[in-house]
């Protein structure tokens, strides 16, 4: 029951009119922490009538679990003349509110030492916070989900890269490495019998899931038209008619590169569209293969129509294939390393065995790099034995 010996001191009642009008709760301990005073936002807070507070001390109001962590609060506000604790108000129906205590040491006329404490309801903040953890529960969920689809989509997406084999006269050796996890990037290196082996390296524009899946349709477009042992030139058509009729889409486009060797690797038919200058390596010199098509799938009237490049290869030679994120590389002077800093780390690298021409670029492309590869980068090297 409220000790109802205990009076609002006079001193306290002059504060009375001032104390009311607070849209917080304030209430008035003494140094026993009996309540001398709590304003109507406090008693309307807890569903309390005032004179169910007055004289009353924590362990009346508060559980007995809860006391410790209240003397311990009282203690710090006496050493530090105020504290600032977060908790509960317990109300009369037995339900609990989330509050801020902030307490303050005062003196009174009479010499003793009185907590001046004011309650703030947070059960706002809390219930807004509370929206917030599941919210971000959900979201990192989502994310979870999104990143083990990525995952699939990476490891389908490598499933595309271009790869080393030994075919007749003829050893390759592939590198793909994506920007992002996933890219737009692709290659084939199909052998058709002891006739043909064809080496074709893509390049989708944009990154992400949305190239990937372009990339990857375009990818099993071009395995279903070297089935039919389509020709270089014809392929570049016949995958322009097709991204054109059935994928076409406002500023996307791709580029590639077609070889198709045959006579054991030693005559090869190279055509390329929008596609950076294949560079062939024979007796110490190098020549550029050049597009003369223009990008793919992105204007119908463009269609590829220029007649392939038939040349004939010898023993020693080698045919470098690779997109645009190979040169496309910037150093700290915002200088790019383009064709001929490519040309040159392959000149310095030619005379090499294959595996190590191949890591010597890779790495001259990473020492002029000033930060990690902005683009997806295939690099294809096929050598005639």
């Amino acid at each position: 029951m409220p000790n109802t010996t205990i009076e609002t001191p006079d001193w306290l009642r002059e504060m009375e009119t001032i104390l009311e009008e607070l849209n917080e709760g304030v209430v008035v301990v003494d140094d026993q922490l009996r309540v001398i005073f709590a304003n109507e936002a406090l008693t309307r807070m807890g569903d309390f009538e005032r004179e169910e507070l007055q004289g009353r001390t924590p362990d009346a109001i508060f559980p007995p679990n809860d006391i410790p962590h209240i003397l311990r609060q009282h203690e710090s506000g006496h050493r530090y003349g105020r504290n600032r604790d977060e908790f509960y108000l317990p109300r009369k129906d037995g339900q609990k509110i989330p509050v801020i205590f902030s307490g303050r040491i005062i003196q009174g006329p009479d010499g003793q030492d009185y907590s001046l404490i004011t309650v703030t309801d947070i059960s706002e903040q809390k219930r807004i916070e509370e929206q917030l953890r599941e919210s971000n529960a959900l979201l990192e969920e989502r994310q979870r989900e999104i990143e083990a689809d990525l995952s699939i989509a990476a490891r389908v997406q490598q499933s595309l890269a271009p790869h080393s084999v030994i075919w007749k006269d003829l050893a390759v050796e592939a590198y793909y490495s994506p920007a992002h996890k996933i890219g737009g990037d692709f290659g084939v290196v199909l052998s058709q019998g002891d006739e043909l082996l064809n080496v074709i390296v893509c390049d989708v524009s944009g990154h992400g899931v949305g190239s990937a899946l372009m990339a990857g349709r375009i990818y099993s477009e071009t395995l279903h038209a070297l089935e039919r042992r389509t020709a270089p030139v014809a392929l570049l058509h016949r995958l322009h008619e097709f991204v054109s009729d059935r994928l076409a889409q406002e500023d996307f486009y791709f580029t590639m590169a077609a070889a198709r060797f045959r006579q054991f690797g030693h005559r090869m038919s190279f055509a390329a569209a929008g596609h950076p200058p294949a560079i062939l390596v024979s007796n110490g010199t190098l020549r550029l293969l050049s597009s003369r098509n223009a990008i793919l799938g992105r204007l119908p009237e463009l269609a590829p129509s220029a007649s392939a490049d038939e040349i004939e290869l010898a023993p020693g030679d080698r045919l470098v294939l690779y997109t645009d994120g190979l040169v496309e590389v910037f150093n700290s002077f915002e200088e790019m390393l383009g064709i001929q800093g490519l040309q040159e780390l392959i000149r310095q690298s030619a005379t090499r065995p294959l595996p190590e021409m191949k890591q010597a670029i890779l790495d001259g492309v990473a020492a002029w790099s000033h930060g990690s590869l902005a683009d997806d980068v295939s690099l294809v090297i096929v050598e005639v034995r």
